[in-house]
This record gives structure tokens, sequence and C-alpha cells, in this order.
């Protein structure tokens, strides 16, 4: 461990809905911003700014995530035509839905349909865990997980990915480095004005209290509680054994996180690997995206309520979070949405919306009676955790990992 030469795979999810006229229809997948099929998106950008790298050892592949069943076969072919036209240094491969077939047809095929019902490309968590599992195809001793709504501007990112990841620190293997994101002027910290109804919700002001902690402050490397899932290095020893749990709709970078460190193993956040993040607009009004947030942290909540004494396990506190996520995962947590949500309610009246103060009203209900997991979240990760390992070990023989990759990629010339 410790070598900067670790086999090394970089994996970008790509998500791509309906053409705009038609829109999101009943059933498809949500996700913040999905790209029309009747638009370029930003998935070229990515790719074509990978030039800037000095380091091209490494493998690039790209995950194509359709909204919608029905409109499969036309996102594969539109995310192909990207990646032919796309002038990048390093080869890009393909896996979207028909590989997914193949992979699960194969693995029923062997007679493991109950590894095979742990892939999907539906909701954020399961994509992350196709991109650990492709780069698990490729052999990648290190997985790099980034998203298409980004840009690199460091010339050095991928020496920097690679300097710590094996290695140790204090006696503390380093298997997880975050990086972090800046805006177009490459500020670190969210740009966002304060506004009364975040008395009690001042989620920007403690990310930012978070962000001015561990980025801003030295040393370079040093464990953090919050994670950018569009910068992540994780090291085999970890993606291997920990998957990102699909019970959370959202935030399932920063719950990996927690899931990592409830089986023992530390992030780390490396404040000198930047990338920019330049995501469109986000098309949804506040009250849903409070409301996303509710669903979040009530889970995360409910599985660090959860946990139970195991051997090899690690208890993790809402304190040892703080500030950011911690400040949203306690007792208080209830409060928090009730005195928020009436807040915003009672702004949204005030500007003539009643039917959205209606939802922030709903936010309150649904927070108390349909956000709260209906099963244990921490008996169903530490299921999944046994399960996920398994696949991982299964889809490394020999035999199947060749078969695998036989049947799966696709090349699309740089």
């Amino acid at each position: 461990m410790g070598d900067d030469k670790l086999n090394t795979v970089m994996v970008i999810p790509t998500y791509w809905g309906r053409e705009k006229a038609i829109g999101w229809q009943e059933g498809d997948a949500i996700y913040d911003h999905p790209t029309p099929l009747d638009e370029e998106g930003t998935l070229q950008r990515i790719i074509e700014s990978t030039a800037i790298l000095e380091d091209t050892d490494y493998q690039l592949v790209i995950i194509g995530v359709s909204t919608a069943a029905d409109i499969e076969p036309q996102v594969e072919r539109k995310v192909k035509e990207v990646l032919n036209r796309s002038s990048g240094k390093v080869r890009a491969q393909l896996f979207s839905h028909s590989h997914l077939r193949k992979v699960k047809q194969l693995l029923e095929k062997k007679g493991r349909k109950d590894l095979a019902r742990l892939l999907s490309l539906r909701g954020y968590a399961n994509v992350r865990n196709m991109c650990l599992f492709a780069a698990h195809l490729f052999s990648a001793e290190v997985v790099i997980l980034i998203d298409d709504d980004e840009l690199f501007h460091d010339p050095h990112f991928l020496a920097k990915a690679r300097q710590f990841i094996g290695k140790t620190l204090q006696g503390k293997p380093i298997l997880a480095v975050a990086g972090y994101y800046v805006d177009a002027e490459e500020n670190y910290l969210c740009q966002i004005k304060k506004e009364p109804w975040m008395t009690y919700w001042d989620k920007n002001g403690i990310m930012n209290r978070a962000f001015q902690q561990i980025i801003g402050e030295e040393p370079r490397l040093k464990e953090t509680p919050f994670v950018f899932g569009g910068n992540m290095v994780l090291h085999r020893e970890l993606f291997t054994r920990i998957p990102f749990d699909p019970g959370i709709t959202r935030g399932e970078d920063i719950d990996y996180l927690i899931n990592a460190r409830m089986f023992g193993y530390p992030f780390f956040l490396d404040n000198q690997r930047s990338i920019k993040h330049l995501p469109p607009p986000k098309p949804y009004p506040l009250w849903r995206r409070l409301r996303e947030d509710i669903y979040r942290f009530v889970y995360e909540r409910a599985k660090i309520a959860s946990q139970k004494s195991r051997a090899g396990m690690t208890r993790v506190e809402p304190q040892s979070l703080d500030p950011y996520p911690g400040e949203f995962l306690k007792g208080n947590l209830p409060e928090l949405i009730y005195k928020s949500n009436l807040m915003l309610a009672a702004e949204y009246l005030q500007q003539g919306d009643p039917a959205a103060s209606q939802e922030c009203l709903r936010n309150i209900y649904l927070a108390q009676f349909d956000a709260t997991p209906k099963n244990d979240p921490f008996d169903n990760l530490v299921a999944m955790q046994k399960s996920w390992s398994q696949l991982m070990e299964f889809s490394a023989s020999e035999k199947v990992s060749s078969e695998l990759k036989e049947a799966l990629f696709e090349e699309a010339s740089p």
C-alpha cells in the first residue's frame, strides 16, 4: 500500500431524462438535473476537461443512467454519441442498462440471483454502487468518483488523488480521501444569502462552518465529517467491503462516510484537491429541497440511533459528525423541522403562494409519519455489507471476472 501507481479507475455517472417538451413522468426516477435527451448536457465538458490532467495512467468509465426504462436505448445511444465526439486523452468505457442486464443474467446463470439483486441503476446510492462495481471489474485498486457537472482545473489532480491513499496517518489506514468543490470563482464556501426561515435550518451556514474548519485550515489531510460524492477517492480494501446504502434517497455521499465509520474506516479530506462544481440551476422550489433534506436526515438519524454492539464495528455518535451533518442528526431534529417549515410556510403566505405554504406544513407531517424508515436501517446495512462483500469476492474470481469483461465493455474513441 502507499504506491502512487496503484491501478486507478475514474468513474463518472451521467443522468439522462425524457426530451425537454415531455419532461418528468409519473414513475420516472428523480434526480437533481438529468439532461433531456434533446440537449447536450455537461458530459462532454467534463470528459474534455480531463485533458488538463498531467497523469493519464488511469481508466475512465462512464455510467449511463436513464430516468425511465422505456428510454434506456435512446440514453445509451446518446451517451455513446457524446463519448465518440469527446476529445479526451483517455479512452472511455461505457456501462449502462444493457450492460447491467448482462451482468445480472450472468450472475443468475451462475446461481447467484441473491447477488444480482444488489445491482441497480435507479437511485443515487445504487448508481454509486454501480460505479464501485464497474471499477472492480477493471481490477481497480483505487476508484475516483467524479460527477458530470464538474470541471477539472488542477493538472495535478490525479497525483494528489493517489498521494495518500493506501498509506497511514497516526496509525489509521487511509482508505477514503475526499476532495472538495469550488464554484466558477473558485470559492469553496456556500454563497447563499440567509433568509429568516433559515433561523432553525441554517444548513448553508453550518456547512460553511464545517468547510472552514476542514478545508480552510491546516493540516492538509485530516479526518472529515462530510464528503462530496463527486470528488471521492476510495481504496479497494474499503469499496469491496462497504456499499452505499440504497435506503437513503439522497445525501448518499455523507451516508457512505457514516457507513464506513461504523465499520471502522475513517474518511479523510485533502484540502489541496479541488474540482469545479458547475451544476445547472435547481428547478425545484425551496419546500421540496427542504423535504429532500428532511428524508435524508431522518433516515441517517434513525440509522445512528438503531446501532447495536457488534464485533468489528464502531459506534458513531452524532456529535462526532459536528458541525455538519452532526447538527441535523441529534434529538432536536423534529423541532428544527417543525419550526423551519412553519416559518417558510408563513413566508410563502406573505408572497401569496398558499399551495407552497401547504407543502411546508405537509413536510412536518411527512417527517413524522413517512420519512422514518419502516425497517431497521442499521440491521439492513449490516446485512447488505455482508452481501456486498460476497458480490465483490465472487465477481473478482478469475473465471467470473473474465466472463463479465468479455460480455460487457464497449470502447468509445477519444
